[in-house]
């Protein structure tokens, strides 16, 4: 049984996926090897039941990670602003949030009108377009000013969390 945080977790996570990919690649690289009909082949050093087991070993350790992180995920409550929500609710509403900012950041950058360019060829004087904004702008940016800010709020709630409270892991 091991005791950690969710930042210490998610950094063992990493090395441990660093330490698969490593004998992933080792297993892509040397379980086959090339040779002419008529040279001495070079056979890469290769053990299928070294490199299954250690892969295996790796899944293990990720596998009881990820689940012990998603069970203090789902259980654990935090503070944000006035209400007390769980970090896999906060992590959804920031996914959220990030995706709704996104649209806001592409309308509150609108200008109120914009010429359409002209795309056809066949008339030199055609009546000119124009593209005008349906909203208010000063509304818009209120708006991606808000969801930025609670998005920080949840942020800093997830910061806080992921540093200080601790968890039983049993590797």
């Amino acid at each position: 049984m091991q005791t950690m945080t969710s930042a210490y977790a998610n950094k063992m996570l990493k090395s441990l996926e660093e330490d698969k990919a490593f004998w992933v690649n080792k297993e892509a690289a040397s379980s086959t090897y090339v040779a002419a009909v008529s040279e001495e082949p070079v056979v890469p050093e290769y053990d299928y039941t070294e490199v299954a087991a250690a892969i295996a070993a790796l899944d293990e350790k990720i596998a009881i990670i990820k689940h012990a992180l998603n069970v203090t995920n789902a259980a654990a409550k935090v503070q944000v602003g006035d209400s007390e929500m769980s970090i896999d609710t906060i992590l959804i509403k920031m996914a959220q949030l990030n995706k709704r900012k996104a649209v806001l950041d592409q309308m509150r950058k609108q200008l109120p009108k914009t010429r359409e360019e002209q795309h056809s060829y066949m008339s030199r004087n055609a009546v000119p377009e124009y593209r005008y904004i349906n909203y208010d702008l000063e509304l818009i940016k209120r708006e991606y000013e808000l969801v930025s800010k609670t998005i920080m709020i949840m942020q800093m709630a997830l910061d806080k969390y992921n540093q200080t409270v601790q968890f039983q892991v049993d590797i």
